[in-house]
């Protein structure tokens, strides 16, 4: 069950977190221009029901049907999708997320048996008449039939969660969100489950609660504040680092392993995930669209007028109960220093496994013959949390070594480019990077902050 969940949350936030920069801008047009946002203005509003309705839609069912087959899966993905966007009365998010991959599965396997017996200069008349017919049969099935269920099963959802607010329960939902964050099971509920829900909330009264039960820095916060003061050996010297990463930078993956160490802990999380969520139902808290990362500033620039008291609040408040109750229990269950390797270990093995992957040991290509290093590329899974921390933080060693003219960028690990010369990831990705980019040369690390092969790096690049 544990698979088939992270399998399901691996698909579903792989095509909505390439795309949340549209979330984002959506977010920030409404704030902005909607009759009750900072600055009204009616001609730029006009553009908030529009991008919500075709644009968000379309592009996640772009985005899935491009990790089915491509460029050719994209295209008749979006097609597919445009008929269950008009087969509905509401953002249809959840019937995107199946119309892409079923548009880009279904032009896959008519090319696989179409292969090989199109005859000479017919190829291009064929690959153009069998995306649009095929894209045309599934827009109009999705318009006729799945648009209608898509619409019920948002519905559904929908009066689920709306049956927990009504009876003052949605709190309870971090009896679910703060386990799930910690074994990365955390995609399938916030991307699957509550962008799509705060979209439509959010539309409907301008913010959504929905966007902070999962995203709200507060609790993690509390968990590492607590560790600086009475933790122990590494697990203390380290969290403070940890904080700031966490807090400001909104990379929540990087207090998994203190709650792992002590896996009592996770009732402290519990605790104030609860509190959070409370506060912010009783203050009226919300954002105007998904805050990517998890950070603060995030959170405080999705905040639309009027709810940044309630907002912090809540943040504050899930901190704060949080690190009493992890003071609490780290003096009467915590453990020794000794246990940190071994949390961070789990950690990469319940991250690998969300990814469908095996913790074994990559092969580390750094020795291949190859030219001089000129462009490096930190990989990880949606390219923009701990690759883009990783590729800061070497790049910096890089520089301060006197190499100017190498480039250090990050990217996610299905799409790597061609012309890079060397790649970092985690070592649960490597073969997926090797996969991208057989070519380039390959180092597996396992901690983007003290990884020791960043200094084995740079006395390569000295030799």
């Amino acid at each position: 069950m544990k698979q088939a969940v992270q399998k399901v949350g691996r698909s579903l936030s792989a095509m909505v977190m390439p795309n949340l920069g549209a979330f984002i801008a959506w977010g920030l047009i409404t704030a902005l221009f909607i009759p009750t946002g900072w600055i009204p203005n009616a001609k730029l509003s006009a553009m908030v029901d529009p991008m919500l309705k075709y644009l968000l839609p379309l592009l996640i069912g772009y985005t899935g049907g491009f990790m089915v087959y491509k460029v050719r899966g994209g295209v008749v993905g979006a097609i597919a999708t445009i008929g269950v966007i008009m087969g509905a009365s509401i953002p249809m998010f959840l019937g995107a997320m199946a119309a892409g991959p079923l548009g880009g599965w279904c032009i896959k396997k008519f090319d696989e048996s179409a292969e090989g017996k199109i005859p000479a200069g017919f190829e291009m008349l064929v690959n153009n008449f069998s995306a649009g017919i095929i894209g045309a049969i599934l827009s109009i099935l999705f318009y006729l039939v799945i648009g209608p269920l898509a619409e019920a099963a948002t519905n559904g959802l929908g009066a689920g969660v709306q049956w927990l607010v009504d009876r003052k329960m949605l709190p309870f939902a971090s009896i679910l969100v703060e386990p799930a964050k910690v074994l990365f099971l955390n995609n399938a509920i916030n991307h699957g489950v509550f962008t799509p829900l705060g979209t439509q909330q959010s539309q409907e009264i301008g913010r959504s609660i929905y966007y902070m039960i999962e995203s709200n820095p507060g609790p993690g916060l509390g968990l590492l504040l607590a560790y600086c003061l009475i933790g122990k050996g590494s697990a203390k010297s380290s969290a403070p680092g940890a904080a700031i990463i966490h807090f400001l930078g909104g990379i929540h993956e990087i207090y998994f392993p203190y709650v792992l160490m002590n896996p009592v802990l996770i009732l402290a999380m519990i605790g104030g995930g609860f509190t959070g969520v409370l506060v912010l139902g009783l203050f009226g808290g919300g954002l105007i669209a998904p805050a990517s990362p998890g950070s603060i500033f995030a959170e405080l620039m999705m905040t639309p007028k009027g709810a940044h008291v309630a907002n912090i609040l809540g943040i504050l408040a899930g901190g704060a109960v949080t690190f009493f109750l992890s003071m609490l229990l780290l003096k009467a269950f915590g453990k020794d220093d000794a246990d940190l390797d071994a949390a961070k270990e789990k950690t990469r093995a319940n991250k690998a496994e969300s990814k469908g992957m095996s913790i074994a040991e990559t092969s580390v290509a750094w020795g291949r013959e190859g030219g001089a290093i000129k462009k490096i590329i930190f990989a990880c899974d949606a390219g923009m949390g701990s690759s883009a921390m990783g590729a800061t933080k070497l790049r910096k060693k890089i520089q301060a070594a006197g190499f100017t003219d190498i480039t250090v960028a990050h990217s996610p690990v299905g799409e790597i480019p061609a012309d890079v010369d060397l790649i970092i990831c985690h070592k649960e990705l490597g073969e997926r990077a090797r996969k991208a980019n057989s070519s380039a040369r390959l180092v597996t690390i396992t901690d983007f902050l003290n990884a020791p092969e960043y200094e084995e790096v740079i006395k390569s690049l000295k030799k």
